[in-house]
């Protein structure tokens, strides 16, 4: 009764927005994390990255302020890992993050080598097949 007691009434308990903004912000979370299930053409890229933005600053804050607000530093830290997922999967499906071919593969004059020791055609006996 008593640690329910000290938690009630320190500065971080139940009775301050120190508690209660953390607790809100935990929506923020959870909206992410069930977005993760829908199709990436949904994601915002500027809200996306406005949400990354926010989270970074306050995440400073949490750990700036005294007392330091743990809550409040979890949540942001939370926050930002889904909000960089979604980003990324907007991202992807914007064909910013396509795997790009490497420029002598994009009808460069200089051929590439074949048959090279990674080669499946490399047989054991060091001899390139015809």
């Amino acid at each position: 009764m008593a640690a329910l007691r000290a938690f009630w009434n320190s500065p971080v308990g139940p009775k301050t927005t120190h508690f209660w903004g953390p607790v809100a912000n935990w929506g923020f979370v959870t909206a992410g994390l069930v977005d993760t299930q829908k199709p990436p053409e949904m994601i915002s890229g500027n809200m996306t990255a406005a949400m990354c933005v926010y989270s970074g600053l306050f995440m400073r804050f949490a750990w700036m302020v005294r007392p330091r607000n743990y809550l409040l530093l979890a949540c942001h830290v939370s926050n930002e890992a889904v909000q960089l997922y979604q980003l990324s999967r907007w991202a992807k499906a914007q064909g910013y993050l396509a795997n790009k071919e490497p420029e002598a593969q994009k009808g460069s004059p200089i051929p590439l080598r074949k048959n090279t020791i990674m080669d499946k055609s490399y047989n054991s006996n060091r001899t390139f097949k015809t």
